[in-house]
């Protein structure tokens, strides 16, 4: 498995470069705007920066208390680990076991997908935007996922809330603490990260308008989650490939953009790696006592 998550980025952006202007591509990058491309970096590092706030709070709620610096550093190490190992969720799983302080496993495991699945809604609700502001043609079949795929997700959550057990405790526990800083977070964080991909795609060459970032960028983006590759290379660059032409855009336009975006990402990560080789005895989840 490990050898095919390496294997599949690999393919489908040789695939993406077989199917569009691979020369096309390579100028974008090429002359790429410094400017735009550190802007990139500046908004995705703000993204893991508010991001470790939001699993702060999360974790807060489910009665695992951190420290700012904390949370932080093991956000920015756990992005890094995202970023560079196959999987795309190591760096998660080793952030839920670090956080859980000597105690059970479950609530510092909620306090991480709970965070994680917020942000999905965030994203939503930008894409619930481009929905509505863009003229983009979408397929019909497109527009029939959507709808199912919104109408199950709040399905499943209603009827999550009311069963018993921990994880729905959990979830109705962060609701009850943390509702509205969870809302505006993910919301804040959402719109920055489809922003990042707005200035990468500047930065090889294409303007894309308000309504084509808010809806072409989720899209783009939530192809990351597919399983079988590392920090979500391949699968997105085949998003963006395919549907940069819904708006009328060329797909090595696209194409340039996911991977330029894809740099910016890894860059930001790149602080991670400084927390990860600090010893474990220097970083301290807890708020010290007082």
């Amino acid at each position: 498995m490990t050898v095919l998550r390496m294997l599949v980025p690999l393919a489908l952006i040789a695939l993406c470069l077989w199917l569009a202007d691979a020369g096309g591509v390579i100028l974008r990058l090429a002359g790429a705007s410094p400017g735009w491309i550190g802007t990139t970096v500046v908004l995705l590092g703000g993204v893991t920066g508010l991001s470790a706030l939001r699993w702060r709070l999360t974790a807060g709620a489910l009665g695992l208390p951190m420290t700012r610096r904390a949370a932080l550093g093991e956000y920015f190490m756990a992005q890094f680990v995202n970023q560079t190992l196959p999987g795309g969720v190591l760096g998660d799983a080793a952030r839920a076991q670090r956080s859980r302080q000597g105690g059970a496993l479950a609530p510092a495991a909620q306090a991480v997908v709970i965070e994680r699945a917020s942000g999905q809604v965030g994203m939503g609700a930008v894409l619930a935007l481009g929905l509505g502001l863009s003229d983009v043609p979408l397929p019909r079949l497109a527009w029939t996922a959507l709808v199912v795929l919104a109408a199950l997700a709040v399905a499943l959550a209603l009827i999550g809330a009311r069963r018993s057990g921990s994880w729905p405790a959990a979830i109705r526990a962060t609701l009850l603490r943390q509702s509205g800083p969870q809302a505006g977070l993910s919301l804040v964080i959402a719109a920055l990260t489809v922003a990042g991909f707005a200035a990468a795609a500047r930065a090889t060459g294409t303007t894309l308008t308000l309504p084509e970032t808010a809806l072409l960028g989720p899209l783009i983006l939530t192809a990351m989650l597919l399983p079988a590759s590392v920090g979500g290379w391949g699968w997105r660059e085949g998003a963006a490939s395919a549907l940069f032409p819904l708006a009328g855009l060329a797909p090595e336009a696209g194409l340039a953009a996911s991977i330029a975006f894809g740099l910016g990402t890894l860059a930001a990560a790149l602080p991670g790696a400084f927390f990860l080789r600090r010893p474990q005895g220097a970083r301290t989840i807890a708020d010290p006592p007082k």
